[in-house]
């Protein structure tokens, strides 16, 4: 059975990726981190990208390892790893060296540098990893999916049925943190801090859908408490600790707004529509491209003298309007789409 929801928070997860990206090039640390930025920040955009920084990153890779127990139903390994590796390996190797170069153009263009060829993962960072954890989990992940009447599997959906059983959930990660010690924990790109948060969040991903009806009936009755708690740990962050917030109290404040996200998600977005279609289909090539429109409309509108939440917005309509243009080239080529982690048949 599909999951509306689940395309519907992946959908939000790239979305709120997107927004945040727009987000740095007002913020005056933005130029340390390879952005472009105004001459006008907007400081108090730190705050709600205070919120999001601890649970974007991770949320996409829980709605990852989701996607994968769907996409095991009618597949064996052989033919996980292949589909996999055209639509997540293909687009990575293809973004490395077609598409974050374009953008590093713009950027050395916009500081007067020297331009040369250069290429690297760059925002696209996270598709080796994911392509990574299906290599690696998918001995076990298939174990757990063929065998789901018998004891790992049964003790697995009795735990994620009862809300205790997400101390498991909490541990593991308290335990990634002890062990890896990230400074920050928000810095998730390339570092293996990234890596191992992101292989627990896929892994567990899976064990919630592998869990049945039992684990999303219990995460909906608990859906206001995760965020009571999700708050309250980012206000003493925010007011009270501020950089020097303990590794596990963010653990627990991420936890709790992913475990919101995916509540509110089962219980008001598990429903087709058109919009979802077009959306579900848009969200990956809108992401593979959208640096490139966000470091063109930084180097065209940060020159114009406009009160910084105007310039966010142009910026934010500059970005949306070029990278879905782009998209519908995209979904009509019938050679692109794969470049672009599409079927290479449009779905009608």
């Amino acid at each position: 059975m599909r999951r509306y929801d689940i395309d519907w928070l992946r959908v939000i997860a790239i979305g709120l990726l997107l927004i945040y990206h727009v987000a740095i090039g007002f913020q005056p640390w933005g130029v340390m981190i390879g952005f472009i930025t105004t001459q006008k920040p907007w400081t108090a955009l730190w705050t709600p990208m205070m919120l999001l920084n601890v649970w974007r990153i991770p949320l996409l890779f829980f709605v990852s390892g989701m996607g994968v127990y769907f996409a095991m139903h009618q597949r064996n390994w052989r033919q996980l790893i292949s589909e996999r590796a055209l639509r997540i390996l293909l687009p990575y190797v293809f973004g490395m060296f077609v598409i974050v170069p374009v953008h590093v153009l713009i950027w050395r263009y916009h500081f007067n540098m020297k331009l040369l060829y250069s290429w690297n993962p760059g925002h696209l960072w996270f598709l080796g990893n994911i392509f990574c954890y299906v290599l690696l989990l998918s001995p076990v992940l298939f174990y757990l999916k063929r065998k789901e009447s018998g004891v790992v599997e049964q003790f697995i959906k009795k735990v994620f049925s009862h809300p205790a059983g997400l101390l498991v959930v909490v541990g593991a990660f308290v335990l990634e943190v002890i062990i890896v010690k990230p400074v920050p924990f928000e810095l998730y790109a390339m570092t293996s801090h990234g890596f191992f948060l992101g292989l627990l969040a896929f892994f567990f991903g899976f064990c919630f859908v592998l869990s049945g009806a039992a684990f999303w009936q219990m995460i909906q009755r608990w859906r206001w408490f995760f965020v009571i708690i999700g708050l309250a740990l980012f206000l003493l962050r925010v007011y009270h600790f501020g950089m020097n917030t303990p590794g596990y109290l963010i653990v627990l404040e991420s936890l709790s707004w992913i475990l919101a996200m995916l509540a509110f998600g089962s219980k008001y977005l598990n429903k087709p529509g058109k919009a979802l279609t077009y959306l579900s289909e848009a969200a990956y090539p809108v992401y593979i491209v959208h640096m490139i429109f966000l470091y063109l409309g930084s180097h065209l509108i940060f020159k114009w003298m406009l009160p910084s939440p105007v310039q966010f917005v142009l910026v934010l309509l500059f970005t949306l309007a070029g990278c879905f243009a782009l998209f519908e080239v995209i979904r009509r080529a019938k050679w692109l789409r794969p470049l672009f982690g599409l079927k290479m048949q449009q779905t009608r």
